[in-house]
C-alpha cells in the first residue's frame, strides 16, 4: 500500500507542476488575445485536472478515508519522511495552481468587461440618437407622436 500511495503522490506532484505550466501558458495566450489557442489549451487543462482527481481518489480509497500524514506516522521514519515531503510538495503545487488559476480568471473577466464596453460603445455610435430611418434612407428627425391611422393619415 505504501508504494501505491507514494507513486500516486509522485504523479500528482508532477501533474500539478505541468498544470501550473499550462496555466501560465494560458495566461500568456490570454494576454495575446488568441481565443482559438485558449480554447484548445483549455481541453488539455481540463483533462489533466480530471487525471489529478482520479489520482486523489485512488489515495483516498487506498487509505480508506485516513489522511496521508496520519498514515505516514504509522510507517518507518524513512518511508514516512518520503510521504511527508511528497505531501508538502503536492500541497505547494495545489496552492501555486490555485494562484495562477485566479490570475487567469481575473484577466479573463477583465477582457470580458473590456469587450462588453467596446461593444456597447460601437453600438451606441451606430444607433441613431433621435428619429428613425425613412423610406428614402434619410433620418426623420421627429416621429409622429400619435398613431398615423387614428389621426387620419394613411
Amino acid at each position: 500500500m505504501y508504494q501505491i500511495i507514494q507513486e500516486s503522490l509522485f504523479r500528482q506532484d508532477k501533474a500539478l507542476h505541468l498544470l501550473r505550466d499550462l496555466l501560465e501558458e494560458e495566461y500568456e495566450i490570454l494576454l495575446g488575445r488568441d481565443t482559438g489557442a485558449v480554447a484548445s489549451l483549455e481541453f488539455s487543462i481540463q483533462e489533466l485536472i480530471r487525471q489529478i482527481a482520479v489520482e486523489k481518489s485512488l489515495v483516498i480509497r487506498s487509505l480508506s478515508g485516513k489522511r496521508v500524514l496520519e498514515y505516514a506516522e504509522t510507517l518507518p521514519e524513512d518511508q514516512a519522511s518520503v510521504l511527508r515531503q511528497l505531501f508538502q510538495s503536492v500541497d505547494a503545487g495545489e496552492q501555486g495552481v490555485s494562484r495562477q488559476a485566479s490570475r487567469n480568471a481575473q484577466l479573463s473577466l477583465a477582457l470580458l468587461d473590456q469587450s462588453t464596453h467596446n461593444l456597447k460603445a460601437l453600438t451606441s455610435q451606430v444607433t441613431p440618437l433621435t428619429g428613425v430611418y425613412s423610406r428614402n434612407g434619410d433620418i426623420r428627425r421627429s416621429a409622429h407622436p400619435q398613431a398615423a391611422l387614428i389621426s387620419g393619415r394613411l
